[in-house]
């Protein structure tokens, strides 16, 4: 008989255990499912958005209520055998009734349960509730029970196992969730039932794809299946007295998956078969090895550089996070370029949605597990709920191609190393033996198709200093935090796992999230700025770049382009150093709310000049200028060949020297060129500039800081125009009159909807510029070619 599902989303009610700060309906607050408590208040108009302006200040006593979900369904007996109440996840520590009597609790997010509930249902109807500790209750009795710990932030995250950014960070308010944040569901079968599938695809030694699936079943076998995949077809018996099967498959027919940068994405079909039980997944085949001293990747045999961006939870409440915009996401990041996505420590692990779409666009995928920036207790009964984490996702994520890296925790070596947290312990545990131990034998035990390394920053030893630029992965903080952006260029790395400059939010994410006037020392444009010393480090990282703003606007412009600057010559710095260098990720790609940040693409999903950086330098091919040298790095699948033109000239665009050589690098390679002493050397570099052209692509590389150069009044002509047809939005052609140090273009100043295809463009005199603008139709189009919206850093040279 063919299983049941019965979803039980609906009807749901939501009451406070205790005394709140507000009055709640009598009969329960309405509640979403999946969702949490913040979204269903903000739903019934009980509180205000936490979001806008300082109103998360108001909210902090969610996180210490304790709270009830309840509902009623009805229930007829469908002739199974056996039902399951299955929660594919709470948020966090809960106990679970079925008409009154207990049938679990939990205490994790990052796991699913199940119950076991057939002698509890009965005919019509039935209740269901689910009631919450508050996390800050669990949280602290924990704390107080096994000692405190040292970390970044004195929150209490280190002690329950829950999505830690939850508390706060240096880019997050501190929104603390309850609630049942994934699916619900009554599973009803008749016995034997597929309990679970896990699926490896990898390659041979001979590089033919090859599928390793393992059968678990409810039931002692002998027990028959079948599985399918790729026009291959296996049986697998369960033995008489096990639970347990497993299968090698040849897969010869099936085609090699790739990430994006270096060819196809092909997924095929899994399916198992367990009399009226069907298992369907989807796969892909690639082989993953990793380098460990040099940190380099290779996927199929074939080294990949990592063009990679740090992943924090895209909302503070991830229930509300769909499908549609996890994929948007993922194309803006394909879109600058991006090859790998790192899901970091202080988040989750991501939704099927996630993996999913990362092995249909092909973008890699490096999975911190959930531990960051603090020592982690190792008692029970955290200690249990952290190996049954491990095991339960290892399986669910083992079938993504995408997947190719499981690291450890964020930055809790160095932490333990540097950070003057062994004083602090005392001897206590602070995660050793979650790294060190039990993760790697669990990865070795159910997942050993990819490599594991214990955290990051990590160079390869326990004995060894954490940040070693010689060996495995660095974080580079120093830049943001106390030197200029320019010292990024003192040493070689081998791959940098987090690297960042912060810089505002759109100015729409602004308007929208900010009342009242737009100024950085507002007090409530200051609450969405949560790093320390965070506006202070954004005008003092302007350094000799950028010139010190005088008003709104001028801020907004100009710390908005030294984080484009910053991260790109980052970047460009790393790829000059390929193959040494195999990777650079960015911190950040995204953000969960409007704040100013280190993210490309701001909490309202507008992409800021940073992601337009990020595009130029995180493309297949970029020109870089490094020690007297042209740098052609060639990270595509074919030969970079031609006739290179360095040439020198001044501000007001005469030609004052130019060379020419033929040059020819190969494909993932790079090549050096020194630079001819006629352009290397110039007469007067305030007023000069080198300019790199070859083929299609042009590299501008200046002689002086922009506070040092003779920049001109801004002049140009601007022609707005608009599309063929209605909806089809404007052209923007400006044509210089004078040099244009970087050309930007803000529609969303007029529409929050419109936005602009480039930016960050230099222009010599008589050269011209198109862009265009999409997404609303302005009021007053003509407004495109005027300040704020169009900006050059020459207009905040000279008024």
């Amino acid at each position: 008989m063919t299983p049941r599902r019965l979803p039980l989303h609906e009807g749901w009610t939501l009451t406070a255990d205790g005394p709140v700060p507000l009055e709640l309906p009598a009969g329960g607050v309405p509640a979403t499912v999946p969702g949490c408590v913040h979204t269903d208040l903000l739903a019934a108009g009980l509180v205000e958005d936490p979001y806008l302006d300082d109103n998360e200040t108001r909210l902090g006593w969610i996180g210490r209520t304790d709270w009830t979900y309840r509902t009623s369904f009805d229930w007829t007996d469908d002739g199974h055998t056996e039902t399951d109440l299955c929660f594919d996840g709470l948020d966090t520590v809960a106990t679970v009734l079925l008409n009154g009597t207990e049938i679990g609790t939990t205490a994790n997010q990052h796991r699913s349960y199940r119950f076991a509930v057939r002698p509890l249902l009965r005919e019509g109807a039935n209740t269901l509730d689910v009631r919450f500790t508050a996390p800050y209750t669990y949280a602290e009795a924990l704390r107080d029970k096994l000692g405190d710990r040292p970390g970044a932030y004195t929150e209490p995250y280190a002690f329950i196992r829950k999505m830690a950014c939850n508390f706060g960070w240096d880019w997050g308010p501190t929104l603390v969730t309850s609630g049942i944040w994934r699916p619900v569901a009554l599973e009803s079968w008749t016995a034997p039932r597929i309990a679970g599938v896990k699926v490896l695809a990898d390659l041979d030694g001979g590089g033919v794809p090859r599928l390793a699936l393992t059968l678990d079943t409810d039931r002692d076998g002998p027990l028959d299946a079948v599985v399918e995949v790729a026009g291959e077809r296996a049986a697998l018996t369960v033995p008489a007295g096990e639970r347990r099967a497993t299968v090698t498959l040849s897969v010869p027919g099936a085609e090699r998956w790739w990430p994006h940068s270096h060819g196809g994405q092909p997924l095929y079909d899994v399916t198992v078969r367990l009399g009226d039980h069907v298992w369907s997944g989807r796969t892909g085949f690639r082989g993953v090895t990793l380098e460990r001293e040099a940190f380099r990747v290779h996927v199929n045999d074939e080294p990949v550089f990592v063009r990679g961006v740090n992943w924090i939870p895209e909302d503070c409440f991830p229930a509300r996070v769909t499908r549609r915009r996890i994929s948007e996401r993922f194309d803006q990041a394909i879109a600058a370029g991006v090859n790998l996505i790192r899901v970091w420590g202080g988040g989750l692990y991501e939704s099927d949605d996630f993996y999913e779409l990362a092995d249909e666009k092909g973008l890699l995928v490096w999975q911190d597990f959930p531990f960051a920036c603090a020592a982690y207790p190792e008692e029970q009964p955290l200690y249990d709920e952290v190996a049954a984490e491990v095991r339960e996702n290892l399986v669910r994520l083992a079938p993504h191609p995408s997947l190719v890296l499981w690291c450890g925790n964020n930055e809790n070596l160095e932490g333990h190393a540097d950070w003057g947290w062994q004083e602090e312990l005392e001897g206590r545990t602070w995660g050793h033996g979650y790294y060190h131990e039990l993760l790697p034998a669990l990865c070795a035990e159910t997942d050993p198709t990819r490599p594991y390394w214990p955290g990051s920053p990590y160079s390869g030893s326990p004995e060894l200093p954490p940040q070693d630029p010689a060996r495995g992965t660095v974080h580079l903080w120093d830049v943001w935090n106390r030197v200029d952006y320019a010292h990024y260029a003192d040493t070689a790395h081998r791959f940098v796992a987090e690297f960042g400059f912060q810089g505002p939010p759109a100015y729409a994410t602004l308007r929208r999230a900010v009342s009242g006037p737009l100024d950085p020392l507002s007090p409530l444009l200051a609450h969405h700025q949560k790093a320390q010393d965070g506006d202070s480090k954004l005008l003092r990282g302007l350094g000799d770049h950028l010139p010190q703003p005088g008003t709104f606007d001028d801020w907004h412009w100009l710390t908005q382009l030294n984080q484009a600057r910053a991260v790109a010559f980052g970047i460009s710095h790393f790829r000059s150093h390929t193959p040494y260098c195999m990777g650079s990720i960015v911190w950040q790609l995204n953000d969960c709310w409007p704040v100013v940040s280190w993210a490309a693409v701001d909490g309202d999903g507008r992409r800021k000049p940073l992601w337009y950086a990020l595009r130029k330098v995180y493309a297949d091919r970029l020109m870089t200028v490094r020690d007297g040298a042209l740098h052609l790095v060639n990270d595509s699948a074919r030969p970079w060949e031609g006739t290179l033109r360095i040439s020198r000239h001044g501000l007001d665009g005469a030609l004052l020297a130019e060379e020419e050589t033929v040059v020819a690098t190969a494909a993932r390679g790079v090549s050096r060129v020194p630079l001819p002493e006629s352009v290397a050397r110039p007469g007067d570099g305030s007023r000069e500039v080198l300019v790199a052209r070859l083929g299609e692509q042009r590299a501008f590389h200046f002689y002086e800081e922009d506070t040092r150069l003779a920049l001109p009044p801004a002049r140009y002509e601007v022609a707005v125009t608009e599309g063929d047809g209605p909806g089809t939005g404007y052209r923007v052609g400006v044509t210089a009159k004078t040099f244009l140090r970087t050309l930007a273009l803000f529609p969303d100043r007029l529409d929050p909807a419109a936005a602009v295809d480039d930016m960050l463009v230099d222009l010599l005199p008589g050269e011209s510029a198109v862009f265009h603008v999409t997404g609303a139709v302005l009021e007053n189009p003509s407004a495109l070619g005027a300040r704020p919206v169009l900006r050059c850093v020459n207009d905040t040279m000279t008024g």
